[in-house]
């Protein structure tokens, strides 16, 4: 499913044309990304909070050549899913 997937599914089920329900999704993402860039955590009851851990400075191998390589420390954004959201898909995709 692409953005497009979801601006037209949105924009059916809640009347809004796809131009402005195409603005609440691009604002939407851009509100979440602007949020992550300065370090704070979005918690979405029901769907999963949005945080930025910091991954601290590791050995890593190379499995080209075995060599080993320095991955420096870095922030990384992740997303994790609520509870009821995991058993929710989980209950539909056992059937």
């Amino acid at each position: 499913m692409t953005k497009s997937d979801i601006v037209d599914i949105i924009s059916s089920s809640v009347g809004l044309t796809k131009v402005e329900t195409e603005a609440v999704v691009n604002g939407f993402m851009e509100t979440v990304i602007d949020a992550m860039k300065r370090g704070e955590h979005i918690e979405l009851r029901g769907f999963g909070s949005f945080k930025v851990v910091k991954r601290a400075q590791r050995v890593a191998r190379n499995p080209k050549t075995n060599e080993e390589v320095i991955v420096p420390e870095q922030y990384a954004p992740i997303l994790k899913i609520s509870k009821d959201f995991k058993e929710s898909v989980n209950k539909t995709l056992s059937m």
